[in-house]
């Protein structure tokens, strides 16, 4: 999986700063019973919702890691479809597909 270089170099530069941020997002991870597979759904999801197309990228390499199909990831996205539109439905199916679609 390949890390954004903007993240390795703030990592590089504020090693404390993104330790305490991977802390929490693996405390996050831990605070309750769901599976990796289902955290790594969500967490895409989460992330298209909110318009965050690096993270949907990021949580796409993620997902797939944790086991995730490309259907299952594309199924995702389309879930949105009745919360947040059909056109934001169809950005973040992109967003997925950009990833998966390079695996492939």
């Amino acid at each position: 999986m390949s890390i954004p270089k903007p993240y390795t170099d703030m990592k590089e530069q504020f090693p404390e700063l993104v330790g305490a941020y991977e802390a929490l997002g693996d405390a996050c991870k831990v605070a309750g019973p769901l599976d990796e597979k289902t955290v790594s759904m969500l967490k895409l999801a989460t992330s298209m919702a909110a318009g965050l197309e690096g993270a949907a990228h990021s949580h796409t390499r993620k997902a797939l890691k944790a086991g995730c199909t490309a259907a299952e990831l594309e199924h995702v996205a389309m879930l949105g479809t009745p919360t947040i539109g059909f056109p934001s439905m169809m950005r973040n199916l992109g967003w997925v597909r950009d990833v998966t679609q390079k695996q492939d």
